[in-house]
């Protein structure tokens, strides 16, 4: 503070901020914001004061002045007193139309809402630069990590060519646990929730929801190139099983549920993106296996920089109040300072490959008629379709054998008619997990 705002004769300047939500992220950014008031002056050449905090149902046990609370969010973010709102509420519907009015009130909006910008990021950031003000959403993605200002600022002379994470704790503590005890994942996904790292319905994170809509955001960033939730091929861990871990385990790799966006340049030169979420086997050797437990990371591949790693928690009310204060500092920097963040950048508009294109590797483990003539029958079904074994392992005797193929990279539609094609086999008994393969030197 100058020696003219100490003695009164220049008024402290004040940024006022609404927070709509008061769960455990809301919780931790009015503590934070409060615990830290001069030290977040000191950053940013302003005072951040809460003016009014948005909430389903007003009570007196919330933990914070009662005066503050509202059940009336769209009144808020209109007030004049506002400048910046900080919406972690979640959620589609009312939430967009409150970012909406509060971007055409003049306010400046921070959000961690990955549902919400996996379909409509295109529609909120043209109404921010239209009225010049940020949109910043870092904390959509994974918690505290810092992914994606790097992707925007930071590589924003680089050419990114492939971004690959573990962006769902719940999924990898489930796998992770599996892989560690042995246990089925009905056991685990149980266990997980009695620890409180699955909620009461866990469908956004175990079928691959919540990745996909992280999926969407990181390869628009990435890629110059508007992708929604919609266009990423999903998969969830609910068939993965204790014997696809332990058959991973003896090839050396894990599984994790991975969030993929690539940049996949034809024979022509054509190049389109690729989104996807599905469980993978991963070499012990790749950086992202020995990510486990509830903790995310992502890693970036590009031309000049090379591979970088994010690693951190993904997820909780302090990690994720983190990354939003982190943009809510940005964010009143430039009110204080005058203009705003980078823009959204879809100048690229490259298609979005489908899955059927996509070339992949696939590990099929099946059970067989152990006789003769059986794996070469296997090999020349592949063959049919037009992809090349890498291995096969076989156990077993009497009447059934196990046989596990490990595939070369090859289109994913002549991987999956390959494997129909196989359950139709007299030879074939059943197929009993088809798994992706990622991360290998192949890619």
């Amino acid at each position: 503070m100058s020696s003219e705002q100490a003695s009164g004769l220049v008024p402290e300047r004040t940024l006022g901020i609404a927070v709509l939500g008061l769960g455990n992220v809301g919780s931790e950014v009015v503590r934070l914001l409060t615990a830290h008031a001069d030290e977040l002056q000191a950053r940013v050449g302003a005072r951040l004061e809460i003016k009014g905090i948005a909430v389903r149902n007003v009570s007196p046990d919330r933990g914070v002045p009662v005066e503050l609370l509202t059940d009336d969010p769209a009144a808020l973010v209109s007030r004049d007193d506002v400048d910046i709102v900080v919406e972690v509420f979640g959620g589609i519907e009312p939430v967009r139309t409150l970012i909406l009015n509060a971007l055409n009130s003049g306010k400046s909006v921070v959000t961690a809402n990955k549902a919400l910008l996996a379909d409509y990021t295109g529609e909120l950031a043209a109404v921010a630069d239209a009225a010049d003000l940020d949109l910043y959403f870092e904390a959509a993605v994974a918690g505290a990590i810092p992914v994606v200002r790097p992707l925007m600022q930071s590589l924003a002379g680089d050419r990114v060519k492939r971004v690959v994470g573990i962006v769902n704790g719940t999924t990898n503590f489930i796998l992770s646990a599996m892989g560690e005890t042995g246990a089925d994942y009905a056991e685990t996904l149980a266990e997980a929730s009695r620890l409180g790292y699955a909620e009461a319905d866990p469908t956004a994170d175990v079928e691959g929801f919540d990745a996909a809509a992280k999926a969407a955001i990181l390869a628009s960033i990435a890629f110059h190139t508007r992708v929604t939730a919609s266009d990423v091929y999903r998969e969830g861990i609910s068939e993965i099983s204790a014997e696809d871990l332990a058959s991973a385990a003896d090839l050396d790799c894990t599984i994790k549920l991975l969030a993929i966006c690539e940049r996949v340049t034809d024979d022509t030169g054509r190049e389109r993106v690729s989104a996807r979420v599905y469980p993978a086997l991963l070499p012990n050797v790749h950086p992202l296996s020995a990510v486990n437990g509830a903790f995310n990371a992502v890693v970036v591949e590009a031309e000049a920089a090379g591979r970088l790693m994010f690693y951190g928690q993904g997820a909780g009310g302090a990690p994720t109040a983190s990354a939003v204060l982190g943009d809510l500092v940005s964010a009143a920097r430039n009110k204080v300072h005058g203009g705003k963040g980078p823009d959204e950048s879809t100048y690229a508009k490259l298609p979005v490959m489908s899955i059927g294109d996509t070339p992949t590797r696939y590990y099929v483990r099946m059970e067989v008629a152990d006789r003769t003539g059986v794996l070469a029958a296997v090999a020349q079904e592949f063959a049919n379709h037009g992809v090349s074994i890498s291995t096969v392992r076989q156990s077993g005797l009497a009447d059934a054998a196990t046989l596990v193929v490990v595939t070369h990279r090859a289109p994913d539609d002549a991987l999956s008619k390959t494997v129909a094609a196989l359950t139709s086999r007299d030879f074939v008994n059943t197929v009993t997990s088809v798994i992706r393969l990622e991360g290998t030197s192949e890619e």
